[in-house]
């Protein structure tokens, strides 16, 4: 399977347009703040509108080298050389995926429960999109709510029973939850409206990079502290 690094896997930006950006203004703002992945999410688009979109972005990861996601269209990350695709529960299945793609592309998988979870880890994905945190307005057909008590009885049951992937929470998240959100020991944050819509885009992702690196350091610090001498 692919390789993820979790440095780039931190925090994840999820493509959409609203009255003032594009997808690729929004995209184009993430990188500019620093963000190290990316999705290009454009769920009721054809693939001749996607196409054109998914080769720029494709040009701008490779330059600032940043981790390209698509959106549930396998063929079209084969074609576009993008790093891999995301899959949502109504999408192709991860092992089908898998088949097209090979071992050298990232698949991810949306899950809501630990069942979910479970599944596509035995299915061989790379990563876990888990959620929705919250209430979210830039999806249809919304999953139950997880919370903060959801994302730890996942946690939780995954070490039960020794499952290790990288899990990034999703679903309705502002800056102000990523801290707890962080606490329950998912490995990262995807962020859609919370970026576009504040007033300064790419310094509110600079901003909420330098929060997750600060994150992601002090637990390393406090893992070593605690291991036995």
């Amino acid at each position: 399977m692919a390789k993820i690094s979790l440095d780039r896997f931190q925090l994840q930006f999820i493509s959409h347009q609203n009255e003032k950006m594009s997808y690729l203004d929004g995209i184009h703002e993430a990188i500019t703040g620093l963000c190290r992945w990316v999705q290009l999410r454009m769920k009721d688009a054809s693939d001749n509108e996607v196409r054109p979109i998914a080769y720029k972005v494709k040009e701008w990861c490779k330059i600032m080298n940043v981790t390209f996601i698509i959106d549930d269209r396998v063929e079209l990350v084969k074609e576009v050389g993008a790093d891999g695709v995301h899959l949502g529960k109504n999408d192709m299945p991860i092992a089908e995926a898998r088949k097209i793609l090979g071992d050298d592309f990232i698949i991810g998988g949306t899950a809501n429960t630990f069942e979910d979870v479970k599944a596509h880890y035995e299915a061989g994905a790379d990563y876990i999109g888990c959620g929705p945190f919250r209430f979210t307005t830039t999806k249809e057909k919304l999953s139950p709510i997880l919370g903060l008590e959801g994302y730890k009885e996942i946690i939780q049951k995954m070490k039960a029973e020794n499952i290790d992937i990288p899990i990034v929470a999703i679903g309705g998240i502002t800056k102000e939850d990523i801290p707890e959100i962080m606490k329950t020991g998912v490995n990262g944050i995807a962020l859609s409206g919370c970026i576009l819509n504040a007033k300064d885009p790419a310094s509110e992702t600079h901003d909420i990079m330098e929060m997750m690196r600060e994150f992601r350091y002090t637990n390393i610090y406090k893992h070593l502290m605690e291991e036995p001498k």
